[in-house]
């Protein structure tokens, strides 16, 4: 296969896929204030990253990253379907996951600063944000590797007869990975209730998913282990949360996990230092018509849920969100160096 001339229109080829008890995905009646709620998860992922992007540019910042830009609506999505309770495992791509979670900004602020203050003490940075206060295991960044810890949480959420849930995130390189497939085969034949949510960008780093896997769509391969496999259009926070909510409910009711699929886009490189020379000319600004917060925000204001001056509001009082967060890390105390004996288990 060759990557296609229009990603778009592979984007938008969505269909459930022939997997055992795969139901008609029916969309559900979100009510407003919910939708203006999964924007503005949207918006304080991006505007967050935005920030970030400007200080590490800048130096004040140690480390990496790597931005979320582009797949909001696959966090906000799967997030508003989940509990406090519920858990979530991430990526080296893990702040709009961290955020959409729950994770404070102010603590993600001060541990990409490096700052005592930080989710993780200043042990984690970019690549391993989370807090288990609200169920966001801290981020994994081997591919693929967070996916039989999720596994592993659901089946401890099953021994202990509780409705809690797990949900995944991974990309389209880790499908390809052993640990996708001994995660998804063991959920499957205990019938875990964990959701594994695939955010296909189209690329692995710098390889076009048509180089790497053979089937049409990834959910395809939930067919090889009897359960339910389904490609939403993973810029349509909307159609995310649909899937998602279908989803966490087939897991609730104890009837096994769910891989969902979600064709999305990453508007920058895979790090900050990638140019993205890979990408065929023309393919980031087709995708950019389609950037997930420009789509709900123009579905909401065609529905009159909203208006230009609310959302403006909303923009300024998430910036002072992020503007406070800046302030709290700066201020906050370095590490001491016997910190770094703390939290250690043999």
């Amino acid at each position: 296969m060759k990557p296609t001339s229009s990603p778009i229109r592979r984007s938008l080829g969505l269909r459930r896929l022939p997997s055992r008890g795969a139901q008609t995905t029916v969309e559900p009646a979100i009510p407003n204030d919910q939708l203006i709620a999964l924007y503005k998860t949207m918006l304080r992922i991006r505007q967050f990253e935005d920030r970030i992007y400007f200080l590490f540019l800048q130096g004040m910042m140690p480390g990496t990253i790597h931005l979320y830009q582009g797949q909001e609506a696959v966090a906000a999505g799967v997030c508003a379907n989940l509990r406090k309770d519920d858990v979530i495992t991430s990526t080296h791509r893990p702040h709009g996951h961290a955020i959409a979670k729950g994770v404070s900004l102010r603590s993600m602020m001060a541990e990409l600063f490096a700052k005592s203050t930080g989710c993780c003490k200043a042990k984690g940075g970019s690549m391993h944000m989370g807090d288990m206060a609200v169920g966001a295991i801290p981020a994994i960044a081997i591919v693929a590797a967070g996916m039989p810890i999720a596994t592993g949480a659901a089946l401890a959420f099953k021994m202990r007869k509780t409705d809690r849930v797990a949900a995944c995130f991974f990309g389209d390189g880790g499908s390809n990975e052993g640990a996708f497939h001994e995660a998804i085969n063991m959920a499957s034949i205990w019938s875990l209730p964990v959701i594994f949510v695939c955010e296909n960008n189209l690329y692995g780093a710098s390889t076009h998913v048509s180089k790497v896997v053979k089937v049409a769509q990834i959910s395809e391969r939930a067919a090889a282990y009897g359960i339910q496999g389904v490609t939403v259009d993973g810029n349509d926070a909307v159609a995310v949360f649909t899937a998602t909510r279908q989803a966490v409910e087939h897991a609730r009711a104890g009837q096994g996990p769910t891989l969902i699929e979600c064709m999305t886009y990453r508007l920058g490189g895979h790090s900050r230092r990638d140019a993205c020379g890979y990408r065929p000319e023309g393919e980031k600004e087709e995708w950019a018509k389609r950037d997930p917060l420009l789509l709900m925000k123009n579905r909401l204001l065609k529905e009159a849920i909203c208006t230009e001056a609310a959302w403006d509001q909303l923009a300024q009082d998430v910036e002072r969100e992020i503007e406070d967060a800046v302030q709290f890390a700066q201020s906050s105390p370095d590490p001491r160096p016997e910190d770094a004996l703390k939290d250690v288990y043999a």
